[in-house]
């Protein structure tokens, strides 16, 4: 803000015009400091602007194949469903080739997807968390506490930091139960 201005004095020998001209110099400073402030804020509203922008951007950058993966996800599962169907012990030379070039265009896969940011979550034996998961089913599980992933029925994914497809999952149920999380940091 604007500082204390002193006050011009009024000494007997004062005329009417000094004290106008006081009374506009007053005005103007007032002016000045209110256009001052209002420069502050309008260059401060114009770095918020471009901080936002630039936010944006990253995150369009980040996002942008976010619709693709999804897609790709269902090539992903696809081929573990083709991995998971064949004969493991197989001796014909040309299964056991089949077999070997599905594995590798998985593995091949899953590392161009983990390039592009994109993790497959690994949710079996951890608590179930509906941020990631989808439980589509319970299961009389005593060995297990209750709420405990113990089958993942689909993979879940995630891009950088967000949620690209929730895991499906079936949790223990009938087990212990799962002691509450005693925050400690206060």
């Amino acid at each position: 803000m604007t500082e204390a201005q002193p006050k011009p004095e009024m000494n007997d020998d004062a005329t009417p015009a000094d004290a106008s001209e006081a009374a506009s110099t007053q005005g103007a400073q007032a002016e000045i400091a209110t256009l001052k402030d209002q420069l502050l804020r309008a260059l401060a509203e114009a770095e918020n602007t471009r901080r936002r922008a630039a936010k944006e951007r990253e995150d369009t950058a980040k996002y942008a194949i976010t619709n693709f993966a999804k897609e790709m996800l269902n090539v992903a599962d696809n081929f573990v469903r083709a991995l998971e169907a064949t004969p493991k012990d197989s001796e014909d030379p040309a299964v056991k080739n089949l077999v070997a070039g599905i594995d590798a265009t998985e593995r091949q896969l899953q590392a161009i997807l983990e390039r592009f940011g994109i993790r497959k979550i690994e949710p079996l034996g951890q608590i179930f968390d509906p941020n990631f998961h989808r439980a589509m089913l319970e299961i009389d599980d005593p060995s297990n506490p209750t709420g405990t992933v113990v089958q993942v029925l689909q993979p879940g994914y995630v891009i950088h930091d967000r949620l690209l497809r929730e895991a499906l999952v079936a949790v223990a149920k009938g087990g212990a139960q799962i002691a509450p999380k005693v925050d400690t940091s206060a």
